[in-house]
């Protein structure tokens, strides 16, 4: 039996700050690609298609996502949720090794000296960090979205401020306040929001059953649907409604996000949309599916990555991305603002 690897070293000792943790960059980049590669077949599918320096980049801050959502929800690489009664304390030690890792201290995880490491490469802050421990946070006060712009601000965290890194470590610069700059971050940010939109449409029968739900409680209401009673086999109809809209606030930041990768080195650009296709896809196929969406798991077989990635490199390559029939309500800085009021 595995024994559970500690959240935060019980001892604080001054050490020469190197980033990484004084770890050596090669071993962590390794531990990084293998946990992406379990983690998530899709995006590591993505990745691939990046230049080798931004590929090892998105691996490495994949690797923090990733352990971060697992001490969490008590997890082992997104299996099945563990004991969510000290949610609190958790998450309390991931901002201690968060800030550990950025100020180049040892921290006794690769995954967090991994970010360590990619923050010192692209100027990510605790800032930046603090935007996504936030969604932990939420999760660890059972939280529930009461309207749409609620389910919002949770994408914002759980996904937004992570495209926002992402794009940050693909070269869009950190610090610059140029309108075109901060319109690409926001096209980002927008790319988070679809792909969080896409997984909570797929994963509401999973949610529940952990007793989470992300539908807005306004929605419910809007359904007639009593409190916890959105499985019931008498509200399939409501829940494929709900999840068309889940599937319609996708569509519109996925098509505005399109904007942002147009202005990304090729291969970046490539691997975006490519990631873009495939989640979207997933988001569709819940749709399709109707009032069956949840009877088995949506999945992107290999032969569809394949399949997306080619359509993407002829998008990448053209690079005329459609305008969208409509921009998205909700905005990064509007649910920046929310969060922080």
């Amino acid at each position: 039996m595995k024994r559970p690897r500690p959240l935060a070293p019980n001892y604080v000792r001054s050490t020469p700050r190197k980033a990484g943790g004084g770890r050596n960059r090669g071993p962590l980049v390794e531990k990084a690609h293998a946990a992406i590669r379990e983690g998530s077949k899709s995006f590591h599918a993505a990745s691939l298609l990046f230049s080798r320096r931004t590929r090892e980049r998105v691996w490495l801050l994949y690797a923090w996502c990733r352990r971060c959502d697992d001490i969490a929800d008590g997890q082992d690489m997104g299996g099945a949720l563990g004991d969510q009664s000290d949610i609190a304390d958790r998450v309390k030690s991931i901002r201690i090794l968060t800030a550990r890792a950025l100020d180049q201290q040892p921290t006794g995880d690769p995954a967090f000296d991994a970010f360590g490491l990619v923050a010192s490469e692209c100027g990510l802050t605790m800032e930046d960090a603090d935007a996504v421990i936030a969604g932990f946070e939420l999760d660890a006060e059972d939280w529930r979205p009461r309207s749409e712009m609620d389910l919002m601000r949770y994408c914002w965290h759980v996904a937004g401020a992570v495209g926002v890194m992402m794009a940050k470590v693909m070269g869009v610069s950190a610090h610059d306040e140029d309108t075109l700059a901060q319109n690409t971050l926001d096209r980002a940010a927008d790319l988070g929001f679809a792909f969080q939109l896409a997984n909570i449409a797929r994963d509401i029968a999973e949610d529940d059953a952990a007793d989470r739900c992300y539908l807005p409680i306004e929605w419910l209401v809007e359904e007639d649907i009593e409190p916890g009673q959105h499985m019931k086999p008498h509200h399939r109809q409501e829940l494929a409604d709900m999840a068309q809209r889940l599937v319609s606030l996708m569509e519109t930041h996925a098509a505005a996000s399109r904007i942002g990768a147009s202005r990304l080195p090729f291969r970046s650009r490539w691997a975006i949309l490519t990631a873009a296709r495939i989640y979207t896809a997933i988001g569709h196929e819940v749709r399709r599916r109707g009032t069956e969406a949840w009877d088995h798991r949506v999945y992107t077989s290999k032969l569809d990555k394949i399949r997306h990635a080619a359509i993407a490199f002829l998008e990448a390559l053209i690079n005329r991305p459609p305008e969208p029939a409509e921009m998205p309500r909700w905005t990064r800085s509007a649910l920046v603002k929310r969060a922080s009021g």
